[in-house]
C-alpha cells in the first residue's frame, strides 16, 4: 500500500485504509473504492477539496490537506484492486432489532428481537466481531423490503417510463462501470441511497455531479431505496 493508504500523514490526513479497508471494500458508512477509475477518484478528491462535494466532514478535511501526489498514489492503488462480493441482499418483512453502536455501525441489539422492516434498508455486519475489528474478510447483509429488488431492476433497466434514465447508459453493461464512470454493482445499499439523495438535494455538486441531477430529480426516496437494493444485489 502507498503510505497515504496505510498511514495517512499522521495529522490531518487519515489513512485511507482505516475507513475504506486495505481491500477498498469499505463499510456501510464509507465508500467502496476497489475498482474505481483513477480519473473519477481524482475528481471526487478535487470536489472535496473545493467544497462542492459535502456530506463527510472527514473527507472534507482530508481533501483540503492531501497532496496531489498522495491522491494519485491512492487512486492508482484502489483502481488496481479486484472487486469482490461484499453485500448479501435479503428481501424480508421483518429484521433484527438494531442500534447504532461503535464506529457508527448499525448492530443487532444484544437482547435480540425483531421488528417490521417498513420502508427501510437495514444493513448490518455478517459477523460483528470481524467488522468492528476492521477485518476485511467478511462484509454485510442488507435487509430490504420484499419486492424492492424487482422494482429497482425495472427502474434501472427501463427508466420507469421517463422517471429516470436506464443506469447502463452511463454505468455500462452489468453496471460494472464505463470509462471514467464508476461501477455501481455490488456497492453498499445504504451508501447508494445516501448518494442519490445528496445528488438530488445538492450536497454533491460540481461538474460531474451535474450529470446525475436530471437522473435523480424525479426520484422519490422509495425509488432510491429500490435502486439501491437492486444494485447491491448484483455481482460486482
Amino acid at each position: 500500500m502507498p503510505r497515504v493508504v496505510a498511514h495517512g500523514n499522521g495529522t490531518t490526513v487519515r489513512a485511507c485504509a482505516a475507513c475504506h479497508l486495505p481491500t477498498g471494500t469499505g463499510h456501510d458508512e464509507s465508500a467502496y473504492l476497489a475498482g474505481l477509475p483513477v480519473n473519477y477518484f481524482t475528481r471526487q478528491m478535487a470536489d472535496y477539496k473545493s467544497g462542492v462535494r459535502k456530506g463527510s466532514g472527514s473527507m472534507t478535511t482530508i481533501g483540503q490537506h492531501i497532496t496531489d501526489y498522495e491522491v494519485s498514489a491512492a487512486a492508482e492503488y484502489f483502481a488496481a484492486l479486484q472487486r469482490r462480493l461484499w453485500i448479501r441482499v435479503v428481501e424480508t418483512d421483518t429484521v433484527p432489532k438494531t442500534y447504532v453502536g461503535p464506529g457508527n455501525k448499525r448492530l443487532r441489539l444484544p437482547d435480540g428481537g425483531s421488528e417490521p422492516i417498513g420502508n427501510r434498508i437495514i444493513e448490518i455486519p455478517e459477523d460483528e466481531e470481524v467488522v468492528l475489528n476492521r477485518d476485511p474478510r467478511l462484509g454485510f447483509v442488507a435487509f430490504v423490503p420484499k419486492g424492492s429488488v424487482a422494482k429497482g431492476e425495472a427502474l434501472a433497466t427501463t427508466g420507469g417510463d421517463g422517471k429516470t434514465v436506464p443506469c447502463a447508459v452511463c454505468h455500462g453493461p452489468k453496471l460494472a462501470g464505463l470509462g471514467d464512470v464508476p461501477p455501481i454493482a455490488g456497492r453498499q445499499a445504504t451508501y447508494v441511497v445516501r448518494q442519490l439523495y445528496m445528488f438530488q438535494d445538492g450536497t454533491r455538486a460540481g461538474p460531474s455531479a451535474m450529470l446525475m441531477l436530471p437522473i435523480v430529480q424525479n426520484l422519490m426516496v422509495d425509488d432510491m431505496l429500490a435502486l439501491a437494493a437492486y444494485t447491491a444485489s448484483l455481482d460486482p
